[in-house]
């Protein structure tokens, strides 16, 4: 059934054992994020046979089908306090920011008799997650108040940078990471086991030699599932970038006008469209949309096609540069970007084959 990803699982190994390799030979562990592709079962097989060190994911949902794993399993979302005792249960480790938070993680891994190990997140100016970096009193104050929970293991320290300020990664903003880490473990005697420098953001410093002494881990999803790193959208040498690619059928295939007849409003989501003026083309609607993929974030496999705009459930297509004649019940394949891959294996409506 249309729509349809077709996962090349010997690609996405591929990608598995490049990254592994390349974050490995840097001197840091692995930690492998999962939400991407949903947790998918048939990747996570690969993954669970590799020499990875951590599995991670935004949703408990996910990290609960890897009950069995050897991997130890983190949750990357800050967690909500509503829901503490499962993630005690179904996850060994997770990132965090609010003493409540950490507190209450405390009572739950009491209550079963376990001691959960926590990553302080540390602000480095991105504006997400995280106690700010200049705030050193309250990063202090919030150690010692952690070292004297009896059920939590300060485990280490992390930053997350490019996700929502955009910021990069760089040798100077990450040394600021390993100062508070040192400065940490000299005022309380104690030695952080694990220091996150980010995620496929921070990929292109090992290239340069450039990943600060002390960033022991790396946090690393899209970098594996597309073969890029996310700081300046550069293509990693020997990775590939099709390993997941969208099919869908063409449900409709016509020549109309580019431009719509009539007083132009909002589409569906609340926005105003603006429409080129190409005369007279070949327009083509798929039976995939808004729904499903994240339209900016596909790029049609045959390069002459170009996507026009979305509905829920219809991506419109312009044909007419095509040097292949499309028929109604053919396909068209797409490599998807990120948000993309992310859409389209959260929906229920795509299905899923593996090459």
């Amino acid at each position: 059934m249309y729509p349809r990803l077709v996962i090349d699982l010997k690609k996405v190994k591929n990608n598995l054992d490049k990254i592994s390799e390349m974050v490995k030979g840097s001197g840091s562990s692995l930690m492998i994020v999962t939400k991407g592709y949903s947790a998918d079962m048939e990747i996570f097989k690969l993954l669970d046979e590799s020499d990875i060190d951590y599995l991670a994911d935004s949703r408990i949902q996910n990290l609960k089908k890897y009950e069995g794993t050897k991997k130890e399993r983190v949750l990357l979302r800050l967690p909500m306090n509503s829901e503490t005792d499962e993630l005690v249960k179904y996850t060994e480790i997770s990132l965090n920011s609010e003493l409540k938070t950490i507190k209450n993680l405390n009572d739950a891994a009491e209550r079963q008799n376990k001691v959960h190990k926590i990553i302080l997140m540390i602000d480095l100016g991105d504006l997400r997650e995280g106690i700010f970096f200049k705030n050193e009193d309250e990063i202090f104050n919030t150690v010692e108040e952690i070292l004297k929970l009896k059920n939590i293991e300060l485990f280490g320290l992390g930053v997350n940078l490019t996700c929502y300020g955009a910021v990069i990664p760089k040798k100077d903003n990450l040394s600021v990471l390993v100062e508070i880490a040192r400065k940490i473990e000299k005022k309380f005697d104690i030695k952080l086991q694990m220091i996150s420098g980010g995620n496929s953001s921070s990929i292109y410093l090992i290239g340069k030699n450039e990943l600060p002494e002390g960033i022991n881990n790396l946090r690393v999803g899209e970098a594996f599932l597309l073969g890029g790193e996310t700081a300046y959208s550069q293509k990693l040498k020997g990775f590939y970038d099709d390993a997941f690619t969208l099919e869908a059928e063409i449900i409709e295939l016509k020549e109309k006008q580019s431009v719509p007849i009539g007083e132009t409003g909002v589409d569906a989501f609340g926005n105003k469209p603006v429409y080129e003026d190409r005369g007279i083309i070949k327009r083509a609607i798929i039976a995939v949309g808004r729904q499903d993929v994240d339209p900016d974030a596909l790029s049609p496999i045959d390069e002459k096609i170009d996507i026009l705009g979305a509905s829920s459930d219809h991506l419109i297509l312009d044909m007419s540069k095509s040097d292949r004649v499309y028929q109604v019940g053919d396909t068209v394949a797409f490599k998807l970007s990120y948000s993309s891959l992310l859409r389209a294996t959260t929906s229920g409506y795509v299905d899923r084959v593996y090459v």
